[in-house]
């Protein structure tokens, strides 16, 4: 059995006056413990990450999987809509990934991702990890981590990259989610929030992280060896989300991929 890992990291969105600050962190957290999981690891940070560079990566890393593979991709970036052309999507919107060129147009849809996923083998085990996204409120959790002053949303509007004419179909009063995300033929999608809601860029400690990010591996490190992504997922959620961190982590799979052991 091969594993095989991709970690984008986005911090930098040239000509968007948006740029993040913990994205590239993100990626290089998820890639150390990835590789200590037993995953070989490819990173992909900022200028590295245009959209045709991640699609070509992800489709080499699906396309290489053989019967019994497990695959993790990570994100950390900003998230965005679209409006939908092909008449799928009941919001009228196509969630989308924010690459690094998102300035010139170049959004990555969940359509564009749904295609890549469908080449996968038979028996290839898929997870994406989406740091990005979203808005929303709610007060409950733990705050004690958070440094003051923060955090910023994970959220580029695309009236920042898209013209009148693109957004002309599709209103502008709600923010980008990725709920047909979980279409897409991977196994689970573990993301930072729902659709109504924001993910956090902020910094722990004086170090920049995706609040999501840096929950899950925290409480990751807490959780016995036999732990399944469920048992995960019930961890994060003690700690998103919080009154100055309002997103509600989730997690989108049938029932026994989200008892699968923890990357296995």
């Amino acid at each position: 059995m091969s594993k095989s890992a991709l970690c984008i990291g986005i911090n930098d969105y040239p000509g968007t006056d948006s740029d993040l600050a913990g994205c590239v962190n993100d990626a290089s957290d998820w890639s150390a413990l990835l590789a200590q999981r037993g995953y070989g690891v490819r990173q992909m940070f900022d200028s590295e990450a245009t959209k045709a560079t991640m699609v070509q990566a992800i489709g080499d890393l699906i396309g290489a999987a053989r019967n019994g593979d497990s695959v993790v991709i990570t994100y950390s970036g900003h998230g965005t809509w679209a409006p939908d052309t092909s008449g799928d999507e009941p919001d009228g919107r196509d969630e989308g990934l924010c690459p690094y060129d998102i300035g010139d147009g170049n959004v990555l849809l969940d359509d564009e991702l749904t295609e890549i996923f469908r080449l996968r083998e038979a028996g290839v085990r898929v997870l994406l990890i989406a740091d990005s996204c979203h808005s929303g409120s709610v007060t409950r959790g733990d705050d004690a981590d958070l440094d003051p002053g923060m955090p910023r949303a994970r959220f580029l509007p695309p009236s920042v990259w898209a013209d009148d004419t693109q957004l002309a179909p599709a209103s502008l009063s709600r923010n980008g989610g990725f709920g047909s995300f979980s279409r897409l033929g991977g196994d689970l999608l573990m993301a930072g929030c729902r659709d109504t809601e924001f993910s956090w860029d902020t910094r722990f400690g004086g170090r920049p992280n995706g609040a999501f990010t840096y929950y899950a591996l925290k409480t990751l490190q807490q959780l016995g060896p036999d732990a399944s992504y469920q048992d995960w997922f019930r961890a994060i959620g003690n700690h998103l989300p919080t009154t100055r961190l309002p997103q509600t982590p989730q997690i989108l799979g049938s029932r026994s991929a989200r008892h699968f052991p923890i990357f296995e």
